[in-house]
Parts: structure tokens; C-alpha cells; sequence
């Protein structure tokens, strides 16, 4: 019997400008990795605190949330109804105390900046949130708290 053979398909080459470029990437990749196991960081410096503020936050029997200062316990704000970002926000935070077991007497400090950035920080679990990111409606929120 005479068996016919099936034509070789030829694939063509990967374009030589291509297996460069992938090789770039995944050199470009494999350093990237090797430097963030290494626990090499890019970070850029905080900028001088402009100013700050101790602020404990208190839900109230009727829903609402109330702001006080930590050094008085003078309400400084009161927050009524859903006030999703103030919500979210501290809740995040929140979250990081009851995993560590941290009761919700500590304050949080908001913390404004020289470059006009806008910070809350748990001192307590070493936490923080960039507010600037949220965009200025958002961040305004936390700006209100500057001291007179």
C-alpha cells in the first residue's frame, strides 16, 4: 500500500522586532520582580505637614456620625445621612482596628500638606489613606476639620 503523506504545514517565523520586544518585557518583568522580593521601593517623600488634626468619630443613637476633637471632646461636626465616602472611608480603617483588636478610642489624625495633599491616618495600626486620590468633593470632607 502506498500511504500518502500529508502536506507540512511551514508556520512562518515570529517577525525578529517582535521576539526582541517580548524579550525586553519579560526581562523588564523578571527585575521588576526581583527588586519588589529584594524589598527595593520607589517611594517619594512626604511633603512638611501644613496642618493636623486628632479626631475621634462616634456613631450616634440616631445614625448620624459625630466628629470631635480628640484633645477636648469638643463636637466639632455632625454628619447626617448616608455620607457614603466619611462611611467607607472610616470603615476601612475600622476594619484594620477590630482585626488587631484595637478598641475605637484611639483618634484618627487628618493631616494636611505643604503640596496640598490630604491624609487620615490610624497611628494606631499605622494605617492611612491618601484623600487627594478621591478628588477635591470628596477630600473637602476631611479638609473641613482645619482649626480655626
Amino acid at each position: 500500500m502506498i500511504e500518502a503523506k500529508a502536506p507540512k504545514i511551514k508556520r512562518p517565523p515570529i517577525n525578529k522586532p517582535i521576539s526582541v520586544l517580548i524579550g525586553f518585557l519579560i526581562l523588564v518583568l523578571a527585575l521588576v520582580a526581583f527588586a519588589r522580593f529584594q524589598g527595593l521601593g520607589w517611594t517619594v517623600p512626604d511633603a512638611p505637614v501644613l496642618w493636623e488634626r486628632a479626631l475621634v468619630f462616634v456613631d450616634t443613637p440616631e445614625g448620624n456620625i459625630s466628629a470631635r476633637d480628640f484633645s477636648d471632646s469638643k463636637e466639632i461636626a455632625v454628619f447626617k445621612g448616608e455620607q457614603g465616602f466619611l462611611r467607607g472611608t472610616l470603615r476601612a480603617l475600622a476594619r484594620e482596628r477590630r482585626v488587631r483588636g484595637i478598641g475605637s478610642e484611639a483618634p484618627f489624625v487628618v493631616l494636611a500638606r505643604t503640596d496640598g495633599r490630604l491624609t487620615l491616618t490610624d497611628p494606631s495600626t499605622s494605617q492611612r489613606i491618601d484623600l487627594e486620590s478621591f478628588g477635591p468633593t470628596n477630600s473637602a470632607i476631611f479638609r473641613q476639620f482645619k482649626k480655626q
